[in-house]
């Protein structure tokens, strides 16, 4: 195995470690962090929760309330951000590229405030959508509801599918490990452009 290799192994592992020793309080404050526009993908979280409920050490249901109320808290926090903030200002953080804001924006103006609950189930859009929602003054009861209501199904799917998959944990991983360097990537990029902003 290469050295990247090995690596992306360690990764995985310490993943799925920290996970299964933080159980659900470890689901959330992952799922919170990338709702906060943290780059951990939930594609890599919610599944490893499935493998421990495949394995009896965590309950399906209460794996997914956690994974939900994380991402509820952390898409508050970035809805919070672009309403205080707004467009100029948010663009300013090193890790918000006007790409994926504009992407964002668009989906929230084609859709509406249907946008906050499909948004919850389209891939790259799920994470920056809170933050048009805040800079349209969207309510904040109303765009709570949406969140809660769109982040059960994008969960439980990947639960049920660390679940399904279980058997095949080896083929799942192998799957994994790409994500989780794009995961280790995405982080060092952004701490190079937090660092040259501050430089």
């Amino acid at each position: 195995m290469t050295p990247l290799g090995e690596f992306l192994e360690w990764l995985v592992d310490l993943l799925v470690d920290a996970v299964d020793a933080g159980s659900y309080p470890a689901v959330f404050a992952l799922m919170a962090l990338e709702s906060a526009l943290i780059p951990i993908p939930s594609e890599v979280v919610m599944p490893f929760a499935g493998f421990l409920v495949a394995r009896g050490r965590m309950d399906f249901w209460a794996s997914v309330a956690s994974g939900a109320m994380g991402n509820l808290v952390g898409s508050l926090a970035a809805y919070w951000l672009g309403r205080s903030w707004g467009r100029e200002a948010v663009l300013r953080l090193p890790w918000i590229t006007e790409g994926h804001l504009n992407s964002a924006e668009e989906f929230f103006r084609r859709r509406g405030r249907s946008a906050v609950l499909v948004g919850r189930v389209t891939p790259a859009v799920r994470t920056f959508i809170s933050l048009p929602a805040g800079m349209a003054g969207m309510d904040p009861a109303e765009f709570s509801v949406l969140t809660a209501v769109g982040s059960v199904p994008w969960n439980a799917a990947l639960v049920w599918a660390g679940v399904v998959l279980e058997e095949n944990w080896t083929v799942v991983r192998e799957f994994l490990e790409p994500l989780a360097l794009i995961a280790v990537l995405v982080a060092a990029i952004l701490l190079w452009r937090w660092l040259s902003c501050r430089g």
